[in-house]
């Protein structure tokens, strides 16, 4: 396995690949679209799942960059993530919300709405609408049912930046990107971001 899948460099620190990932497509069996919104997670950050060390539901974390770590938030949506760093480093990145592209009825009939802003705005909605679940912990990125493509080479994205959301330590890390203008955010970021 490598660290570079869709031109995304998955060995380097977790915020920088959160924001390499932003305009990139991510499909799940041909259902998905475009990333418009991460946010990142390191070993040394008290608000990471790796943080207190490796352990049964984290373990993906402390695998080869270039994998998807699954875990359950608030015991009912799965989550997707990233992981990235070297191997035993333990960084991953969330993946907050997409540009629904792919796949719009799939999605539809597996959240029960029509509004496209509302398909995966939010981990917890991106999470069902792409059919995540714990079959998919620890896969790798490069292969399917996932495919990463590139962003296209059109002008370069403008970034946003923010503080993380949902979470209750290391709230003022701004490592939380989006691609500036997207009405699919999660949430809107802070004037100035």
């Amino acid at each position: 396995m490598g660290g570079r899948i869709a031109d995304i460099d998955f060995a380097a620190p977790a915020p920088e690949v959160a924001q390499q990932l932003i305009g990139v497509t991510l499909l799940v069996d041909g259902v998905g679209g475009r990333i418009v919104e991460t946010e990142a997670y390191d070993r040394d950050d008290p608000a990471s799942h790796a943080f207190s060390g490796p352990s049964r539901r984290n373990a993906a974390m402390f695998g080869p960059p270039g994998c998807a770590y699954v875990y359950r938030s608030y015991g009912i949506h799965w989550c997707l993530n990233f992981v990235c760093r070297a191997p035993g480093h333990a960084a991953g990145v969330l993946i907050r919300a997409l540009e629904p592209t792919e796949g719009l009825a799939t999605m539809r009939r597996r959240r029960g709405v029509e509004d496209p802003r509302l398909l995966c705005a939010g981990p917890g909605r991106l999470g069902q609408a792409l059919a995540i679940d714990p079959a998919l912990n620890g896969r790798a990125l490069y292969a399917p049912p996932f495919q990463l493509l590139p962003a296209p080479d059109a002008p370069r994205l403008v970034l946003v930046a923010g503080p993380r959301i949902g979470i209750s330590k290391a709230v003022e890390q701004p490592w939380r990107f989006g691609e500036a203008g997207s009405r699919y955010w999660s949430r809107p970021f802070p004037r100035g971001g």
